[in-house]
């Protein structure tokens, strides 16, 4: 639920979690946002193809120095993967590229075809995407009928599985790494299948630390947009934290050098992600890249 709005002159700050409709590109939503808040400090924490639905993360303010780290969560989704034809794009927007007249896989055979996707995979983004050839996005030189070579890129898929199969549509839900395609991997599937596929749908409910459950829409946003507004401080929960003393919370907020006296508590958190530093309060003060990292320390980001 919102909290009431209060005024104020300070310029806002945190993060909303944006229910993203189908239509609009992220930036589009970005723009939005923008307006409503009545300031260009806002971003995103990850993209969304105009097709899509589902949790957008939005940074405003200082949070916006956090993006980087917010977006390279696992994320979720719940994905139609329509089987029998195969389209240029991987999505139902695209213009068809085959059709299959013979039979159709049985569901145990689209779980086979899934299973080969989890782990670590070596998965071609579309052509129809940012991704950057020679400084050019690939969308551009795709559309440009311009020929389109992308190399692999590692992702982790952690959890895949066939929700519901019925008239040739795959329900599918995946858990994966960040920079993975679903769009890819409703290509892929039809391939290893035999009859081609493509995107007919895709929500996502999950992206980091950020679920479906706290999202709003953008009209109900409208009505009350600081009230949607979580606090910077609360970000990156999932991350280890170190309580410094306020000697060392002076010399944090100036981007110094910390050793490990300066620190009071530690909290538990992802040991592989970054290290969140706060004041006596627990109010964030900045994040070191990786928690793993040796002493001394100093501040990537500062956000106090």
């Amino acid at each position: 639920m919102p909290v009431v709005e209060t005024p104020s002159t300070s310029p806002p700050d945190g993060v909303i979690v944006v229910d993203k409709p189908s239509g609009p590109t992220s930036h589009d939503v970005v723009v939005a946002v923008r307006r409503l808040l009545a300031t260009s400090r806002v971003g995103h924490t990850g993209t969304l193809d105009p097709l899509a639905t589902g949790v957008l993360g939005l940074v405003v303010g200082r949070a916006t120095r956090l993006a980087r780290f917010m977006a390279s969560g696992r994320k979720t989704y719940e994905a139609d993967i329509t089987l029998g034809v195969a389209t240029d794009t991987y999505d139902v927007e695209g213009e068809v590229v085959s059709r299959w007249d013979g039979d159709l896989p049985s569901r145990a055979d689209v779980e086979v075809g899934l299973a080969q996707f989890r782990g670590s995979v070596a998965q071609v983004p579309p052509s129809y995407s940012a991704k950057k050839v020679g400084g050019v996005a690939a969308h551009r030189l795709a559309r440009r009928a311009q020929p389109v070579s992308l190399a692999p890129a590692a992702v982790e898929v952690h959890a895949i599985r066939l929700i519901d199969y019925r008239a040739a549509v795959a329900r599918v839900e995946v858990t994966a790494s960040a920079g993975f395609y679903v769009r890819s991997l409703a290509h892929d599937l039809g391939v290893a299948l035999g009859c081609g596929a493509h995107l007919s749908r895709l929500r996502r409910t999950r992206s980091g630390e950020f679920v479906i459950a706290e999202a709003v829409g953008l009209e109900q946003l409208a009505t009350n947009p600081l009230g949607y507004l979580r606090p910077t401080d609360t970000l990156l929960g999932w991350a280890r934290g170190a309580r410094l003393t306020p000697r060392a919370a002076d010399k944090a907020r100036h981007g110094g050098t910390l050793e490990p006296a300066d620190v009071v508590e530690w909290f538990d958190g992802d040991d592989e992600g970054p290290l969140r530093l706060l004041d006596a309060q627990g109010r964030l003060l900045g994040v070191v890249e990786s928690a793993g990292r040796p002493w001394p320390l100093h501040p990537d980001v500062v956000v106090a």
